[in-house]
């Protein structure tokens, strides 16, 4: 394939990806909405991580962060395309090339691969020299929505899409295979900005508590800036020793019966990473 064709193929995929990635996230954010925002926002308000209610203001910002976000997404998946045709990543087309068991292994590693990625650029952007380039537009959100799982600044917007290049380009992936990783991590993502609690409060005490992150764990770190870096598992957070010291407290109180409301921060950034 000529240049020229690899070129027009990237662009259609990176409007189709446009088009995809942002039906599959306000899908989601909107459902979670539905649910915990509007149709049982009584029944589960001692589930709330934060009491005070969002504000319009902050749901519009995110909303625009967002969109702006899932356009940086799309280049990136354009140049993944052109750079693919180009015989340059380990995607591939025909399952039995690499069979069944490594098709959902290869998923398995991808979001493996996603963990630690994150865990490390999330805690590079809290640099005091990186933060306000990166990471402050995300952190204008205290209070998460679930809109706000994509409300990135471009330059972090780009770190973020960076997790795909990265995969493609060190294991065999089948295509649909990646979409299913993506899958995971948009609907993990939107659950984790989703403000509300969604496990039972004995679920910290089991190894799947130990193993995987729960929404509480990142609205903490939206609330106090430090600590609680992880994106869905909560391996690095404990080998590094950066679970924020209130995480449990707050898992327990967001997860158990009904009690005094708890808004511990307005929604203000201060200048540094805090």
């Amino acid at each position: 394939m000529n240049i020229v064709d690899r070129t027009v193929a990237a662009l259609a995929a990176g409007g189709a990806a446009a088009v995809s990635d942002g039906l599959w996230y306000a899908g989601g954010a909107a459902a979670i909405w539905l649910v915990f925002y509007t149709l049982f926002r009584r029944r589960l308000a001692s589930r709330k991580i934060v009491q005070r209610p969002p504000t319009r203001k902050q749901i519009t910002r995110e909303l625009i962060h967002s969109l702006r976000s899932i356009l940086v997404f799309a280049t990136v998946t354009g140049i993944v395309v052109f750079a693919a045709l180009g015989g340059h990543t380990r995607l591939y087309r025909h399952v039995d090339d690499h069979g069944w068991e490594w098709f959902f292994a290869s998923i398995l590693i991808a979001v493996m691969m996603h963990d630690t990625y994150f865990y490390w650029t999330h805690r590079l952007m809290h640099h005091r020299r990186l933060y306000r380039i990166f990471h402050r537009t995300h952190h204008l959100s205290t209070n998460p929505t679930p809109w706000a799982a994509y409300a990135f600044s471009v330059p972090e917007a780009f770190v973020q899409a960076g997790i795909g290049p990265l995969v493609v380009c060190t294991i065999p992936m089948h295509g649909v295979a990646f979409t299913a990783f993506m899958g995971w991590q948009i609907a993990f993502n939107v659950l984790g900005h989703g403000g509300y609690e969604i496990f039972p409060r004995w679920f910290l005490g089991t190894w799947a508590g130990r193993l995987l992150n729960t929404p509480t764990h990142h609205a903490l770190h939206h609330e106090k800036f430090i600590g609680s870096y992880g994106l869905y598992f909560n391996i690095w957070d404990r080998l590094m020793g950066t679970n924020h010291r209130d995480y449990e407290a707050r898992f327990t109180l967001a997860a158990g019966s009904p009690a005094t409301p708890v808004d511990p921060a307005p929604e203000l950034v201060p200048a540094t990473n805090g």
